[in-house]
């Protein structure tokens, strides 16, 4: 599959609500410098469960192959959204100010067997974007051969470091 010329969304990226986008930016920052289309939505599993469902019904439909659900909180989001379809969810642990998402990290790793959801770090939204162009790399060798630039660079930026290092 060439990703270069497509426009309809791969990822969807969604959050409970837009004080979650502090977070879940840097996901689609990710997807967008190595050209991975994709749309970012609000969908409150609470406030709108009829759009939730509604979303998670149609997205494999609408072309989506993963979805990143970012949730903070009791994180409800993930696991409802996985409930709904077979699409790979990938949960991002909201950091909360009362228990700095630790309840949001142990929500979405519980899930009950049947219906997992993959779970990164508290905040890890950039974890979560990689994860995802991991798993679309199976069947692109554009995004393929962008997942194995980025790792590149990142060995080359950790050496540059061990070399700057050396000179002080």
């Amino acid at each position: 599959m060439d990703t270069s010329k497509r426009t309809k969304p791969l990822v969807g990226i969604i959050m409970g609500s837009d004080s979650d986008l502090k977070i879940m930016i840097r996901a689609s920052e990710f997807l967008e410098k190595n050209h991975v289309p994709f749309e970012i939505e609000i969908v409150s599993a609470h406030r709108t469960p009829e759009l939730m469902f509604e979303y998670a019904r149609t997205a494999k439909k609408r072309g989506l192959r993963v979805i990143i659900a970012g949730a903070g909180g009791s994180a409800h989001l993930p696991g409802m959204i996985a409930s709904l379809t077979t699409l790979p969810v990938i949960g991002v642990p909201i950091g909360s100010h009362n228990l700095n998402g630790m309840d949001s990290l142990l929500s979405i790793v519980q899930m009950p067997s049947g219906i997992p959801v993959a779970c990164v770090a508290i905040n890890g939204s950039l974890n979560a974007a990689i994860l995802a162009c991991q798993i679309l790399a199976l069947n692109s060798k554009d995004i393929s051969s962008s997942i194995e630039e980025y790792r590149k660079n990142l060995s080359h930026s950790v050496i540059k470091k061990r070399e700057k290092l050396k000179i002080k």
